[in-house]
């Protein structure tokens, strides 16, 4: 790995002033296990590393309103022990556990797992299906933006991390009766990238099923909804009738690849509606 500076901004201020005066030449570090070892083998170039630990604000986790606010230098360890996502969003805590070994949850975080824009990626099929949202500062402003607007491709995201911060993620509350629900297959729990994984929210009102969210990956390029199941859902209770069918849905809408390493995309598309229907069901008992 060749040279590299190390800048280790005490503000949002100063991570912008860095921004400005290395022009395209710095790379955001937050826990680095992607970033580093890409720059070991050449995969990426940063002369400059933007470390953002000394940022109090970053390493925060607030309940704001109706919003769960998370810092971008949150580690998956420090979400999965938050005693509001333990209770209220349980699919949040099992994903964080699913992020590799312990080590690698001491020091991954999940706006960086975002950023890496990877269709199996744990922590953006849960963001994905928790309708989270990013706070983005750059130069140029600052904005809140969707989170599935972030993935461009497979390991490609919107993020320019020479130019542009992620400092949180934020995670609206609902304040009607609702679930969560997640499903990952994997060769070995938490230490491979999933076979497959599935999160769900549901929300309730009067009895049925009044908004629903199915994240599943990896079955496109980018972490993908289950759109038409999600809308079958609505107005509905969940017996197994509807069960199956929204199921079935999610498995007409995945379009899995052949990955030697891990499945077959025809047993990838066998298993879509198994996970499915687990998460749903886990996330409707939540809901009651």
């Amino acid at each position: 790995m060749d040279a590299i500076t190390l800048i280790q901004p005490q503000s949002i201020g100063d991570v912008l002033q860095a921004f400005k005066e290395y022009p395209e030449m710095g790379h955001i570090l937050a826990g680095g296990t992607d970033l580093l070892p890409d720059l070991r083998k050449k995969k990426k170039e940063a002369p400059i590393l933007i470390d953002i630990h000394h940022i109090p604000e970053l390493q925060q986790i607030n309940i704001t309103g109706n919003f769960l606010e998370i810092g971008a230098a949150v580690t998956f360890a420090q979400i999965e022990e938050h005693p509001f996502v333990l209770e209220q969003i349980p699919m949040l805590t099992e994903a964080a556990r699913s992020v590799g070994a312990l080590p690698l949850q001491n020091s991954a975080t999940w706006v960086g797992n975002l950023v890496q824009a990877m269709p199996a990626a744990d922590g953006a099929i849960a963001a994905l299906a928790l309708e989270a949202e990013l706070y983005i500062v750059s130069l140029q402003g600052s904005t809140w933006q969707k989170v599935e607007t972030l993935f461009r491709a497979a390991g490609v995201s919107i993020i320019d991390p020479s130019q542009q911060l992620i400092t949180k993620v934020r995670v609206p509350i609902p304040v009607v009766q609702w679930g969560t629900g997640w499903q990952r297959l994997g060769r070995r729990n938490a230490l491979t990238l999933p076979i497959l994984n599935c999160a769900v929210k549901l929300e309730l009102e009067r009895g049925t099923i009044s908004k629903a969210r199915i994240a599943l990956g990896p079955v496109a390029p980018t972490p993908m909804r289950a759109l038409q199941a999600e809308n079958h859902l609505v107005g509905k209770q969940l017996d197994e009738k509807i069960l199956q069918e929204a199921a079935l849905l999610a498995q007409a809408e995945s379009h899995p690849r052949s990955n030697v390493l891990r499945a077959s995309a025809e047993y990838r598309k066998t298993v879509v509606p198994v996970l499915v229907k687990r998460a749903l069901k886990t996330a409707w008992e939540r809901a009651q």
